[in-house]
């Protein structure tokens, strides 16, 4: 059964779509069908695969904007990309759907095609952060600006069993984002939800700032949307400023060149490290479906890595998996 993916999400939409299929088609078991404006899809598609068996196109003449709010555009847009997309997985003519388009927009739409997973009050929308001893799931994202307790403790649930799936932890320990490190930090939200995850089966680390998270000391980082948004935000600017800076200045001589080029190596690794195209989109979990959101940016390396990622998610049966944890632990 194929993996659905929005043909119109990205920046530069179509193009890495595109690209980004006919490479993937080569690598995973599964068929793609590309949801977007046919006519269109089918000019660029054919100037690069023609006939190409493993990838079809539906069409959906309409587009969900970077720009746009997600409620008017379902009702000014019923036929945009994403809702037929989506609408396909539904109907069960695809196992998972992949964006790179509006993050609120992919969020509407799976709720309202699919729902939420029974028992989870808020789907979250997670990341992964390169740390010193390998990766950490951040959650959530930017789906929820506005948080409860119990929302951060569906949160690290839905996390740890992700960073199962993704970093194959046997017992991810989960860190609650603060200002300070000692119980007692923090603002109300999380002094509130502290105590919930204190009482809670997981495996508590405890508060954590950013440093314990590069650092590698969790696996799971939780935090409400609004504070995790501007976290991955900072960090992401950060980085493209060192990098830059860091260029600039070995390019700036002869001596420095002759040196970046002896720490090529060393410069390429770290580049693997901290690019988004390695890991692709993250899913929205607690969703009753597999949707999985990438950035806007998503060239077509970062494509065929959401697309690999959803076909792992579908072989591991990652959704049934957090369906019955879920059950588990909150029933």
């Amino acid at each position: 059964m194929p993996i659905i993916l929005d043909a119109m999400g990205s920046d530069k939409y179509p193009d890495p779509e595109i690209e980004g299929s006919i490479q993937a088609a080569n690598l995973l078991e599964e068929s793609i069908i590309l949801v977007g404006d046919k006519p269109v899809l089918t000019q660029k598609l054919n100037a690069l695969a023609p006939n190409h068996p493993k990838i079809s196109i539906e069409h959906a003449p309409e587009v969900v904007d970077m720009w746009d709010k997600p409620v008017e555009s379902a009702k000014s847009k019923p036929n945009n990309s994403m809702a037929v997309g989506i609408g396909l997985v539904k109907e069960g003519k695809g196992q998972a759907f992949v964006t790179a388009g509006n993050t609120g927009g992919a969020m509407f739409n799976a709720l309202r095609v699919l729902g939420r997973i029974k028992g989870v009050q808020r789907p979250a929308l997670n990341t992964t952060f390169p740390t010193r001893k390998g990766r950490c799931i951040v959650v959530d994202i930017g789906a929820n600006a506005d948080c409860r307790p119990e929302f951060l403790l569906q949160f690290g649930i839905m996390g740890s069993i992700y960073a199962q799936f993704l970093l194959g932890i046997e017992n991810p320990k989960i860190g609650l984002l603060s200002n300070g490190e000692e119980p007692g930090k923090g603002n109300q939200l999380v002094k509130e939800t502290f105590k919930l995850f204190e009482e809670s089966s997981l495996n508590f680390y405890g508060n954590v700032e950013p440093k314990e998270i590069f650092g590698g000391e969790v696996d799971v980082a939780v935090t409400d949307g609004f504070t995790g948004n501007v976290l991955v935000k900072t960090s992401e600017a950060v980085a493209k400023m060192i990098t830059d800076v860091l260029k600039e200045e070995l390019m700036s001589t002869t001596r420095t060149k002759l040196g970046a080029l002896l720490a090529k190596p060393a410069f390429s690794q770290l580049k693997n490290l901290i690019d988004p195209s390695e890991v692709g989109a993250a899913p929205l979990l607690g969703v009753d479906g597999l949707v999985f959101v990438g950035h806007g940016r998503s060239d077509a390396r970062a494509i065929v890595s959401s697309l690999l990622l959803a076909e792992k998610a579908i072989m591991s049966g990652l959704l049934v998996d957090i369906k019955e944890k879920i059950s588990d632990k909150l029933g």
